[in-house]
């Protein structure tokens, strides 16, 4: 308590000159210890945002669905019904780096607490992660410890992961990325806030006890890498989910009544951050009785007390006279239950310890006052047109490599350790462009996904913003929900080069542009920037900027949601939208050629609307009995997805009603954005509901036999000849190329469903 702040500690402390004056100011006097670790983490990067909130504001986030948007533990949307989707998604990068298993799994454990905190009940979980080369010496280790955490969370604690992404590329290699989604559904009339207020109403802490895991967690989340990752080790928490869920199940029976004021968890900077915040949205004061905090190691000072990241704790507001009635709820569920302290009128954070004052800050400079900075940043180059791209292509033996290719090899090494069906609720599985999740009791269907290209974003982040926004829009239409809302992970390199701020801009400025035209704005989310790793030479390798997505959509009746799976042979396979052959910065181009180079697909908002509303209207009119977007790989990677679901093959003939040379590589793998592949019976009616929407539509196949064949024919008859030869490949080969890859990786044996 009595330790001196020298220029060393306020270094220690992740301050620089200018913003130590700028506590001084706060302050009027020099701060204690405990004092500058409160204004550390609060202003550290992860809590304050101050790098990234200047662009943030340029996001949408209202609508006439959306409850509540950015500022409260998560997003809140009107689902019909007196019926509210809760959700968000947040980042547990460095955690994850230093420790995959615990990093990941209190990833799962905090973001079920900024939903379940708000009155929602957690009805699923999705996660959205990014490694290095899969041959790299340390990412096995990585990828192995994630999975299993986010996992043994999950399960334990009983919310199904439904659903998510996993890429690979080497500038991940120092820096994976690990980013959890939840969603909850919550009664609009029980639905609770994080605001403190009532003087003199008593403040409760509830859940685990605190230890010393995770001190400065938050601010180590707010620096880039070097090579003593391994030191940091004491900054990463430990997870129980058997407590979570005892701590989601007693939040919410004392939710059922009317004791709670104000509820926040203790998150990133825990006890600090949930006492700020709740205080400051109040515009009231707090003071809390350390002496009071449960602990479970002995001799806590107030630092470490405010400081510590444990998990499983809460902190609430009740109204006065409560307290009996909600200890006996905690109690009951084996939980920590204490009056720590009250609600003041001062407008200061006042900690008593040992009958002292040990810390005495002003509220309103230490949540408003944080330091917001217009960093530097400059416009990424637009990428050169793409040169030189090969016409000749083996489709088949593309395929097939493209399907074993880390980026778009089967994922189910990974979702078969994920519960995905606990709750009973979930309507489709992994493997879908969506998932959904019935919403219990009733018919209605949420539709959910995560996405974000980061190469797109590398090569030109204004397109790449668009494209993520779009890809998410997309894949809610897929299975026939009407996208409603989406949140965000922000996830950048260090904000103080040009460069990757610019990065940083550029993709808001894509996203803003999308969530305008779409009608789907962002309600809640992250920013996680310093992802990168020091080199020697004292230079950054950052990640690739990667704004992951995740988008939350409904369904009337989850019952009429499409599946990408054909359903039956002889069934004709149609692209719905405008397939451009343009192959820059595709999986083709990067995994057959070993070029990652050109400008990535461009996307046009407006088309994109409208083929999605037109995809929507066919599902719930029963036109089209398989749909699945374009994406990764194209529109052949799609049908061999879409055959691979089912068991069935497919007949494909040359793209002759767009082009001379249907055959050319790139309409089989350009990812062109806004395209859907469907099938439909015969006479259906499908090609003359498009005309009539003005949708283009071209047949490109029937489905059928155990094989994708190539036809040499532009069509089943004898029709023209084209510039390639017949060609086939089993769908057994294919799928031996596609399961293989992860249980090969990972040392596992392969089994084939």
């Amino acid at each position: 308590m009595s330790e001196s702040i020298t220029p060393q500690i306020v270094a220690e402390h992740g301050f620089s000159p200018e913003e130590y004056e700028r506590v001084l100011h706060a302050m009027g006097r020099e701060p204690n210890i405990t004092e500058l670790g409160i204004f550390s983490v609060m202003w550290s990067e992860h809590c304050s945002y101050k790098s990234s909130r200047i662009h943030l504001k340029k996001l949408p986030t209202t609508a006439p669905w959306v409850i509540c948007g950015p500022g409260e533990n998560a997003g809140i949307i009107d689902i019909g019904d007196n019926q509210a989707a809760i959700f968000k998604m947040e980042s547990h990068n460095h955690p994850s780096y230093i420790e995959p298993y615990q990093g990941a799994a209190t990833g799962v454990g905090g973001i079920l607490r900024d939903v379940f905190t708000m009155g929602a009940r957690p009805v699923a979980n999705l996660n959205a992660l990014r490694f290095g080369r899969h041959d790299h010496p340390k990412m096995k280790h990585l990828i192995s410890g994630v999975v299993a955490g986010i996992g043994g969370y999950g399960n334990c604690v009983g919310v199904p992961t439904v659903g998510g992404e996993v890429n690979f590329h080497r500038a991940y290699d120092g820096n994976i990325l690990v980013n959890a989604m939840t969603v909850g559904v919550a009664d609009q009339d029980k639905i609770f806030y994080s605001a403190a207020a009532g003087v003199g109403n008593p403040v409760v802490y509830v859940g685990s006890k605190t230890g010393r895991d995770g001190i400065h967690g938050a601010t180590m989340a707010s620096a880039d890498f070097s090579e003593d990752s391994e030191e940091k080790r004491p900054t990463v928490q430990v997870g129980d989910p058997f407590t979570e869920k005892l701590l989601i199940e007693a939040c919410l029976e004392l939710m059922a009544s009317d004791a709670i004021v104000a509820i926040q968890d203790m998150g990133a900077a825990g006890l600090t951050s949930s006492s700020v915040e709740m205080a400051s949205k109040g515009g009231v004061g707090l003071e809390l009785d350390m002496n009071a905090v449960p602990v479970r190691e002995e001799g806590m000072t107030p630092y470490e007390m405010m400081l510590s990241e444990s998990q499983e704790r809460m902190l609430m507001v009740l109204k006065p006279g409560r307290e009996g009635e909600a200890e006996a709820i905690f109690r009951k569920w084996e939980l920590d239950f204490a009056v720590i302290g009250r609600v003041t009128e001062t407008g200061h954070l006042v900690l008593k310890w040992n009958g002292e004052t040990a810390a005495d800050i002003p509220l309103a400079p230490l949540a408003d006052d944080a330091p917001c900075y217009d960093r530097p940043w400059v416009p990424t180059p637009r990428p050169q047109p793409l040169q030189g791209v090969p016409h000749d292509s083996d489709l088949a033996a593309d395929l097939v490599k493209l399907m074993a290719s880390p980026d778009l090899a089967s994922r189910r090494w990974i979702w078969e350790q994920y519960d995905h069906m606990v709750g009973a609720d979930t309507v489709q599985r992994p493997g879908g462009d969506a998932a959904v999740v019935r919403v219990h009791g009733t018919d209605k269907g949420l539709a959910i996904t995560t996405d974000v290209t980061p190469r797109y974003c590398f090569a030109d982040p204004v397109e790449g913003g668009k494209q993520a926004i779009a890809e998410a829009y997309r894949n809610l239409c897929a299975v026939g929900a009407t996208p409603l809302a989406t949140t965000d992970c922000m996830n950048f390199g260090n904000p103080q080069r040009p460069e990757i701020m610019g990065q940083f801009v550029g993709c808001i400025e894509g996203m803003a542009e999308a969530c305008r035209a779409l009608d789907f704005p962002i309600v809640s989310g992250n920013v996680s920037l310093y992802n990168e790793t020091k080199n020697e030479d004292g230079s950054g390798s950052a990640i690739l900027p990667t704004p992951a997505i995740g988008g939350v959509g409904l369904l009337a009746d989850w019952r009429k949601s499409a599946t990408i799976a054909f359903k039956a042979e002889e069934e004709e396979i149609f692209l719905i939208g405008t397939l451009v052959p343009e192959l820059g910065q595709s999986l083709w181009l990067r995994e057959i050629h070993g070029r990652e180079e050109g400008p990535p697909p461009r996307v046009d908002l407006a088309e994109e609307r409208a083929t999605g509303e037109f995809i929507r209207d066919c599902i719930a009119r029963g036109l089209v009995t398989a749909v699945h977007d374009v994406a990764d790989g194209g529109a052949l990677v799609a049908v061999a997805e879409m055959a691979l679901a089912a068991g069935i093959g497919a007949r494909l003939r040359a793209f002759a009603s767009i082009v001379e040379d249907g055959w050319h590589p790139a309409f089989w793998f350009a990812e062109s954005q806004g395209c859907y592949i469907v099938t439909a019976p015969a006479g259906s009616g499908l090609a003359e509901a498009a005309a009539a929407a003005g949708r283009p539509c071209a047949p490109i196949g029937k489905t059928g036999g155990a094989a994708i064949h190539f036809h040499q024919t532009h069509s089943f008859g004898p029709a023209g000849e084209v510039h390639a030869p017949a060609s086939s490949v089993a769908l057994e080969a294919i799928r031996s190329a596609h399961e293989g890859f992860f249980p090969t990786l990972m040392g596992g044996e392969l089994t084939v469903a």
